[in-house]
């Protein structure tokens, strides 16, 4: 068996770093650009924009198809304005949401870092715990081995 001596809680807390939380990192480190590039990217990739867009494009076609004539403000079948203005979004949205996406691989990557420090951290708790353990074992095997000499010889 091995003699390895186990480490002391305040050994392995001073070995250690604190825990930190990198998402609150992450955000105190995002600056107001960051931040708005985040939340478009949060909001463009949902359900509700992707509806508000869809009806947003069904009345302003429904309009201009059966609208009054004279009340017509973009008629078809140019629909000029309103492939503008859905380039423009595209336009617009695309860099953004990389950027979001590039933000939140940045998080990503930090948290599985955090992740691993913990694990790396129980880890060594665990081994610790173990070699503490082990040590017991020892020491009443000792102590049996002890008590059944004194038994045999009373």
């Amino acid at each position: 068996m091995s003699d390895i001596q186990p480490k002391t809680l305040e050994e392995l807390q001073l070995q250690l770093k604190p825990i930190r939380n990198v998402n609150i990192e992450h955000n105190e480190n995002l600056s107001n650009l960051d931040k708005l590039a985040v939340w478009i990217t949060d909001h463009v990739g949902t359900m509700g924009f992707f509806i508000t867009i869809f009806v947003w494009t069904v009345i302003w076609l429904g309009w201009n198809m059966i609208g009054p004539a004279n009340l017509r403000f973009d008629p078809y079948p140019g629909f000029v304005l309103w492939l503008f203005l859905s380039n423009m979004i595209q336009i617009f949205l695309m860099p953004l949401i990389m950027i979001g996406q590039n933000l939140q691989g940045s998080h990503s990557e930090a948290r599985a870092e955090a992740d691993f420090e913990v694990n790396t951290r129980a880890e060594l708790e665990i081994e610790t715990i173990l070699l503490h353990l082990e040590n017991q074992n020892k020491m009443i095997l000792q102590i049996l081995e002890r008590l059944e000499k004194d038994e045999s010889k009373s």
